[in-house]
């Protein structure tokens, strides 16, 4: 057995770019902003297909629920589809400001609960993220920032460079600044309410729809001014649903503990694992059933975010 790998699906977005294709040789699709490659995901609406090898065409429900033991390790899915969603992202204009409904709230508005992290793969000089409140706002505040367009003056701004990461559980508000790219991973959801567009039309040349009254219920107003992952060891997120690792690669390593599987992002220099060679920009699942799972790095300043489900 050997490590699997997807075709990624692309969606096109007001405020996306071609960067996916310039920078990691992503088959864009011409003359469309791509905002999003969605690399490994189980939705009715998308669904990953392995792209070679022993399960070539098959789909990640597929394995999650006719080989799940072989894969994932355990005798039986704990859940209908695999619970994590992982995207890269290209803004090349910033996205909206936006919340995801906690899990307390979600089902009161028909939404999924969404908790994710960012880690910037690469961005500009320049380059922000804007997430929590900034210190002293209230939600009586941010009620009036939305109705005079003062928004901005509200949310948190960070500056980031390549390296950095933030963790953002559900409930905090958020938007990604333009000029980053992006490794998400998130709980397998698609909810997300916006709740200010900085004034701009959509694809269609039409304003997006808003969602205030569903923000407004999901934001957490005790969320001021969260910082971005501390320097220093390596895991840089862990909740209740994910644990991602940035590994540096010096020396061969083993990708999992007997009997667990893990998901890799490479970043950067070329990871050679099972027999397959991956380069920046390419994800791939390292299966609990293979044997002699171990990463090696093919070139110096190789590095990987390593992706685990915690038991």
């Amino acid at each position: 057995m050997q490590p699997i790998s997807f075709i990624p699906l692309f969606m096109d977005r007001v405020w996306g770019g071609r960067r996916l294709e310039s920078l990691y040789g992503k088959p864009l699709p011409p003359e469309v902003p791509i905002g999003e490659s969605w690399e490994i995901v189980d939705r009715e609406e998308a669904q990953s297909v392995v792209e070679s090898g022993l399960f070539e065409g098959k789909t990640l429900n597929q394995l999650w629920t006719d080989h799940h033991q072989e894969i994932f390790g355990s005798p039986e899915p704990t859940c209908s589809r695999f619970p994590l969603l992982f995207k890269l992202l290209d803004a090349e204009e910033k996205l909206s400001v936006q919340v995801h409904p906690p899990a307390a709230i979600a089902p009161e508005l028909n939404g999924e609960p969404k908790t994710e992290m960012w880690y910037i793969a690469s961005c500009r000089p320049d380059s922000d993220l804007y997430v929590g409140l900034n210190k002293g706002v209230t939600k009586e505040d941010f009620a009036q920032a939305l109705a005079d367009g003062s928004v901005e003056e509200k949310v948190q701004r960070l500056p980031v460079k390549p390296g950095d990461s933030i963790f953002i559980p559900s409930g905090r508000i958020h938007a990604i600044g333009a000029g980053n790219v992006i490794v998400e991973v998130q709980q397998n959801s698609d909810t997300t309410y916006r709740v200010f567009d900085w004034n701009r039309v959509g694809l269609d040349g039409k304003p997006r729809a808003l969602h205030i009254e569903e923000s407004m219920k999901s934001i957490d107003f005790a969320d001021i001014e969260p910082s971005l992952a501390a320097p220093g060891g390596e895991v840089i997120a862990e909740c209740e649903y994910f644990r991602v690792e940035k590994w540096d690669l010096k020396n061969e390593r083993a990708a999992a503990e007997k009997g667990r599987f893990a998901l890799f992002t490479c970043l950067s220099g070329r990871v050679a694992c099972g027999g397959r060679e991956f380069k920046a920009g390419e994800f791939f699942l390292v299966p609990a059933a293979m044997e002699e799972a171990l990463l090696s790095p093919l070139e110096e300043g190789t590095s990987v975010l390593r992706s685990t489900i915690p038991l």
